[in-house]
Order: C-alpha cells, then structure tokens, then sequence
C-alpha cells in the first residue's frame, strides 16, 4: 500500500483512505474474506490517528465491503450471492439455480378477497385469490412475495397445499398451466410498516419493489405477484434472452 494521503486535498484523510482501501480490494491486494491491515497498523503507515482510520473503515462497512469480527479483526466482505430471480420459472428454482439454500414459508395463506385500487394491478375493484410469503436464506429475511390469482382461472386454489412445492409446481400439476409471457416493472421503494416488519428493516428503508404480471395460454394477466427485495443480502439479477425477448 504504497500510496500517501494528501493532507492539502479538499478530501478528508478518512475518505482518502477509504477510496485507497477500496481501490486495494477492487484490485485483488486483500481478496474476499481476507483481513486487512489493523488499525494501529493502518494509523503507523499513514501517520494518522486511529480515530480516522476506524472513520474511513467505518464508512466501508457501513457500504458492506467490510464486516468486522469480534476479536479477530476487519475481513474483506465476500460479494453477495446472486439469484437469478425474474425468469419464468418461479422464485424458488430460481434459488435452486442460483445455488443459494432458501426457506419459504407462507406469511399469509390463500384466501379470496376484493383488491384495493391499484392501476398496476389487474384485479384491482374485483376478487381475486391472494397469498404472501417469505424467503430466508441463512436465517435472514430477504425477499416477501404477494401474489393474486384469477378465481376463474385457478378454481378452489384455497384447497390445495403448497406444503413441499413451489406456487408455480401447484399451478403446473393441478392446473396444467404453465406461463408464456410477463411483464414485469422495477422500482426502488421503502418498506413502509407491513414489509418493514417482515422484512425485519425499518419502514423508511429502500428496498427493490418489483411488479410482474403472468400471461397463460388463454389466461392473460391470470398472476400478478408484487417482490419486495432486501439487496443487502443477495444480488437480484435478471438473465435477458436472444432478440425473440426483446
């Protein structure tokens, strides 16, 4: 780390610090899960004081780059996993692909009732089926799930079990029906006090709000599911097809 701070720049030595660390790591000096320099360390290299060394590693953990162990030191933060969650295929495949180990469970079992105003919503003013759940990985909540159902298309869908299987395995095996199309809006949201609780995040925290509406053979707009996305925890992507997607 041969690079000096500037005490004449318009930056402060934390940030300058912080950026040179980042800039270390980006560069494969201290890979994922490996220790940085300690702070006494740190504050001998640059002739700083270790109030401003622990300023600029506070900032990059507060960024998640690095994570601090109880009497072991300051570790390279491993980069998230990402899941692959927007394909057709359904949320928890698209775990199984992702090779990251989730556990789901309904918050809110099915149940039919009349949708509020909502001009994204294609059931809103009339009935529909509605369930909610959560996901886990490694404990953490990070993904909540509201689906809505056409009562036509998907009849006495409050009498089977999603006990072993996914909703998209359900509608598969008892319904026969398998997605053609979707569309699909992303937006960055708070969580707001439902979510917030869930979620285990304050209410004002962002989250990655996703809308998707499912088109069936002869069933448009049949599945509308609202994704509210903890990024802190995993990397959400999406996997584009050849032009025939466009």
């Amino acid at each position: 780390m041969a690079s000096a701070l500037n005490p004449q720049s318009p930056l402060p030595l934390y940030q300058q610090l912080a950026d040179l660390l980042l800039a270390r790591i980006r560069a494969g000096d201290y890979p994922a899960g490996s220790r940085i320099p300690s702070e006494p360390e740190l504050s001998r290299r640059f002739g700083i004081g270790r109030p401003t060394v622990r300023q600029a590693t506070d900032l990059l953990v507060r960024r998640r780059v690095l994570s601090r162990r109880r009497g072991s030191g300051t570790f390279v933060t491993p980069p998230p996993e990402r899941v692959d969650l927007f394909s057709l295929a359904g949320t928890l495949a698209s775990f199984d692909r992702g090779g990251v180990e989730a556990r789901s469970a309904l918050v809110q079992r099915t149940r039919r009732l009349h949708v509020a105003p909502d001009p994204e919503n294609p059931f809103a003013g009339r009935e529909a089926w509605f369930l909610s759940r959560l996901s886990r990985v490694d404990g953490e909540p990070v993904l909540l799930e509201d689906f809505y159902l056409d009562p036509d298309g998907f009849p006495d869908l409050d009498r089977h079990s999603l006990a072993g299987r996914s909703l998209s395995q359900l509608v598969a095996e008892q319904y026969h029906r398998e997605p053609e199309s979707a569309e699909q809006n992303f937006r960055v949201a708070r969580a707001g006090k439902r979510r917030g609780e869930l979620l285990e995040c304050a209410a004002r925290e962002p989250l990655l709000l996703v809308k998707r509406t499912l088109h069936f053979p002869g069933a448009q707009s049949a599945l509308f599911a609202e994704l509210a996305c903890r990024t802190d925890r995993l990397v959400f992507s999406q996997t584009l097809g050849g032009p025939s997607h466009a």
